[in-house]
């Protein structure tokens, strides 16, 4: 099976490029396996701040490790700032092959670094330095995975592909609660806390070097007229045509982001605020990444309703249901079976407005600074609301002893990524607007 790209990213009057569903499926494949080594760090918080932070305090040792989780954002911006333009200048191709070697050599170190108790200081600071060489590389994965699944895309289909970039996130959250849940079930306490969550760590490290093999063999989207000869040069453009879609794109990312990243919680948040065992809580994150993959499969159906629509709709009633569903998840009369069936829901609702968000934003640039443009829209967005979310979250319900926070934050962000949906336009719409004032002008 062959996907052509749309006409519109060739050159005037050259022939669209024809691309192997091996192709975008080598892309899905290796944003799956980045989302899961960056990802998979927040199903064992708790594990990790108890081998890498000393002290006698549980609540000390977890905001440690968040922290140390929320440190690999910081490097996001950066990553984008670097190797979107990189994607636009040299290609999508060489670009994704880097970002896959970089997260590789991140996670071999969490899973490698001995614990405090036997190198000391070394050791969080060498954890600090893998999370900060993740975050740079998922920095720059983002724009040119999901610019390519685009450019791969008629016009008609670009929700459906750009869509993967959710799911494959998706799956990998699956990947990273399915270890927690084995782990959890097979192993004892101590064995788990001593070593057994740097298992999927290393399944991570091992997987990757077939999906860097074929991520190498990929053919490349982006049309040589459409290239710079600089970095500089991308930015420059960037900055001068599309900075406000940059800042539109930053708030509808916050509501994003911080919900799917309240959402990864789930796992910690159930077993430090709810007080349920580990089994409960990786089967609640479980759950709701299942969840999840099927509301992205009816937001996409939802799409030919049309897109700014469909993502306000969806964000308004993600807004609507969150208190109400954590008034349930925190009763105390409520049965684990109710709290993971509110919780799926939850996570279903969001999940409707994330499949075709990427095309949405995607969309907003042309394709010379399309990789930079989306790249860094996203990394800012998540750098500022996502890498603080869970430390922010678990700070807040330890000073305020209520277990609330996580709705009351998710209904303010929501709201903030709506706006963004409004205000935003697509690159083309832009365009024939300025198409339109100008023959009226003449």
């Amino acid at each position: 099976m062959h996907i052509p790209s749309p006409p519109t990213s060739g050159a005037a009057g050259a022939p669209a490029p024809v691309l192997p569903m091996k192709a975008v499926v080598a892309v899905v494949i290796g944003n799956f396996l980045e989302f899961y080594d960056f990802l998979v760090f927040t199903f064992f918080a708790v594990m990790i701040g108890d081998a890498f932070f000393p002290g006698d305090s549980e609540i000390g040792r977890l905001l440690g490790a968040l922290a140390t989780f929320g440190v690999g954002f910081v490097t996001r911006p950066l990553g984008a700032a670097i190797i979107g333009p990189y994607a636009d200048r040299v290609g999508r191709r060489a670009a994704l092959t880097l970002t896959l070697l970089l997260m590789s050599v991140g996670s071999a170190m969490i899973a490698l670094t001995p614990p405090y108790a036997q190198i000391g200081i070394a050791a969080p600071v060498l954890l600090l330095v893998a999370r900060l060489i993740q975050g740079f590389s998922c920095g720059g994965e983002v724009g040119p995975a999901t610019t390519y699944l685009l450019e791969a895309a008629p016009p008609e289909k670009r929700a459906a592909l750009t869509a993967w970039q959710a799911y494959s996130q998706q799956l990998a959250s699956i990947m990273g609660a399915g270890f927690g849940l084995i782990l959890a079930a097979t192993l004892t306490r101590d064995q788990l806390y001593a070593w057994g969550w740097r298992v999927p760590f290393l399944v991570g490290v091992l997987i990757a070097p077939v999906a860097f093999y074929i991520r190498r063999q990929l053919p490349e989207t982006i049309v040589e007229s459409q290239r710079h000869r600089s970095t500089a040069a991308v930015l420059g453009e960037l900055w001068r045509g599309h900075s406000r879609a940059v800042v539109f794109g930053v708030f509808i990312i916050c509501g994003g982001t911080v919900a799917t990243y309240v959402l990864n919680y789930m796992t910690t948040y159930a077993i430090t605020t709810l007080n349920m065992s580990a089994t409960v809580g990786t089967t609640l994150g479980l759950t709701n990444s299942a969840a999840q993959l099927a509301g992205l499969a009816v937001g996409v159906r939802l799409d030919r309703l049309g897109r700014k629509r469909m993502l306000v709709l969806s964000r308004v009633a993600f807004l609507v249901i969150v208190y109400p569903v954590y008034l349930i998840l925190t009763s105390p009369a409520a049965s684990v079976a109710t709290i993971v069936a509110g919780n799926s829901f939850l996570g279903f609702v969001f999940a409707i407005g994330i499949g075709p968000v990427y095309a949405f934003m995607a969309e907003a640039f042309p394709q010379s600074v399309r990789s930079s443009g989306l790249a860094i829209l996203y990394a800012l967005g998540v750098m500022i609301f996502g890498g603080t979310t869970q430390f922010v979250v678990a700070w807040l319900i330890d000073a305020t002893k209520d277990p609330m926070v996580p709705a009351w934050y998710q209904m303010v962000t929501t709201a903030v990524s709506i706006v963004g949906v409004l205000l935003l336009t697509p690159h083309a719409e832009v365009l024939r607007e300025r198409a339109i004032r100008a023959e009226v002008r003449a």
